[in-house]
């Protein structure tokens, strides 16, 4: 039988776009923009908390334009591993899928229910949703948090879908002149101390918007 994936949720709120690149760990400028990036691991935030996508590593950035409206996208971005892999990357659905449905991996599980206030925080494999209809093997969705009953009278808000949650998180494909951010997602069935350099390629589409981000 195969074990089902750890699925982490950690009661943290997302922070919103830091006021310039240079907030960031990392950041670099080209001709119409600059560009602040963070290395998250396999952490996807929301404001619901933090999601684990194990066979993910996951980059946020922020795009600050200037000058005018500036086009963005995913596809202009590849992750370069030690100095040769060269790693594109993979649509929200794909990092949405292999959390629901563990059984795409072999990999130990555990789970665990600490206190939290007035309710709990779960660690582990929450209540599951069908992949098709009929389907008996299904994956986790997202685990509420305290108890309705428990919150006083207060209304909670309702949990949202794991697929929204993570398109949502991602870096949007748009064209603007706004601060963009958002997060990158990048299929990794390495091991992460194998890790030694960690580079983000942007290529805005001509020589003047081409840049290396030293993320490790």
């Amino acid at each position: 039988m195969l074990a089902p994936v750890t699925v982490c949720f950690l009661l943290a709120q997302d922070a919103g776009p830091r006021a310039k690149a240079s907030d960031y760990p990392v950041h670099v400028a080209v001709s119409n923009l600059e560009i602040g990036a963070e290395y998250l691991l396999h952490s996807i935030p929301s404001d619901q908390g933090f999601i684990i996508a194990q066979d993910f590593l996951v980059i946020e950035v922020a795009i600050f334009p200037h000058g005018g409206a500036a086009t963005i996208a995913p596809g202009q971005f590849t992750m370069r591993i030690n100095g040769k892999k060269l790693l594109t990357p993979a649509s929200p659905g794909m990092v949405a899928a292999s959390i629901k449905y563990p059984d795409w991996e072999t990999r130990p599980t555990a789970t665990v229910q600490a206190g939290a206030g007035d309710g709990s925080v779960i660690f582990g494999t929450p209540s599951s949703v069908p992949r098709f209809p009929g389907d008996r093997r299904t994956g986790p969705t997202i685990p509420s948090g305290p108890d309705a009953e428990s919150s006083n009278g207060i209304d909670q808000t309702p949990r949202k879908p794991l697929d929204q949650v993570v398109a949502e998180a991602a870096l949007p494909d748009v064209r603007t002149d706004r601060t963009v951010k958002g997060c990158i997602y990048f299929q990794f069935a390495g091991k992460t101390k194998s890790i030694k350099k960690l580079e983000l390629l942007f290529d805005g589409g001509n020589s003047a918007t081409q840049a290396t981000i030293p993320i490790i």
